[in-house]
């Protein structure tokens, strides 16, 4: 069957302000602007590779909903399911710079956004079911009351029409009411796609196990075909269909910025697999960018181009 799109996702896009120096963020004399949001991240990497990407959204009319709509159009993103409201706001977040790896200190402005608004009524089924492939993350659904169901309603008519669907829990505790709550929801995500994406420490967070065996065992266990567990610097863990491996990671001299490495990795394990590789090889493609990705300052900025990865043979 041809598709007219190969990925699709629904999520909040930010304008993201990183300081221009490191420390404290009232420290800051200026700020850079970029684009923000765990599944544009997904999607721009997945754009620059060339695969047909598209993005569900909802934007104020306001100079940071016209600056991202534009900067993801300008990336390749089709643009054609982000709606634009004059009634809600864009939402932003400001990040400290760091050059050592650490956590960077982050303020989120987001609270009553306008994607915070969307609902399982936003979603569009002809345009959803024209795509391969759903990317889902634990963000979007974490926003509001309505996110969450849309996010449901999303993975289940995609599963129902035999598509494929991944989803990274990319927990973040604040937005939840209670880490019980945060557990619960995303495990119910996770059951319903086939790629299920956590890191360690989330894995272990989610399902109690501490091993990376473990966690995917979990998963597997609740009908993920495929669980790959992150490692870091160590690599990933993969239990699928055809079985488990490891893949290691790929050196890096200087960890400049994490933020962002995780999505590095979902784009290089769903354009492998969307491309037929076999998990082993989608995994380490997966390792490769997400190195690439804590070498650069920014979310997005360590995303390779199609040529790059040609280039390197992954």
């Amino acid at each position: 069957m041809t598709h007219a799109l190969d990925v699709v996702t629904f999520g909040e896009a930010m304008m993201l302000l990183v300081a221009d120096r490191p420390g404290p963020l009232e420290d800051a004399g200026a700020f850079l602007k970029r684009t923000a949001g765990a599944e544009t991240n997904v999607a721009i990497g997945l754009a620059r590779l060339g695969l047909k990407v598209s993005w569900a959204s909802r934007l104020g009319t306001d100079m940071m909903g016209r600056y991202l709509i534009r900067e993801m159009t300008a990336e390749g993103i089709h643009c054609s399911q982000v709606t634009l409201t004059s009634s809600q706001p864009t939402g932003f977040m400001i990040k400290g710079s760091v050059t050592d790896g650490s956590d960077p200190p982050i303020e989120y402005h987001r609270k009553g956004s306008a994607a915070s608004h969307m609902g399982p009524d936003d979603i569009d089924h002809a345009w959803l079911l024209s795509a391969r492939h759903l990317h889902a993350t634990g963000v979007f659904a974490a926003i509001s009351a309505t996110t969450l169901p849309l996010s449901r309603t999303s993975m289940d008519i995609m599963r129902a029409a035999g598509r494929t669907v991944s989803f990274d829990p990319n927990l973040r505790p604040a937005l939840w009411a209670s880490p019980a709550d945060m557990v619960a929801a995303i495990n119910d995500l996770a059951a319903r796609a086939d790629w299920v994406l956590p890191g360690l420490e989330e894995g272990r967070l989610l399902t109690g196990e501490e091993t990376a065996e473990g966690i995917a065992g979990f998963y597997r266990k609740r009908g993920a075909k495929l669980v790959v567990v992150k490692l870091g610097a160590r690599g990933a863990y993969f239990d699928g269909e055809g079985g488990t491996g490891q893949v290691p990671g790929f050196p890096v001299e200087k960890i400049v910025d994490t933020v962002g490495a995780g999505d590095g990795f979902a784009v290089g394990v769903i354009s492998g697999l969307l491309a037929g590789l076999d998990v082993a090889a989608a995994v380490r493609r997966g390792a490769w960018i997400g190195a690439r990705a804590v070498q650069v300052l920014g979310d997005s900025e360590g995303l390779p181009s199609r040529a790059e990865l040609l280039a390197a043979g992954i």
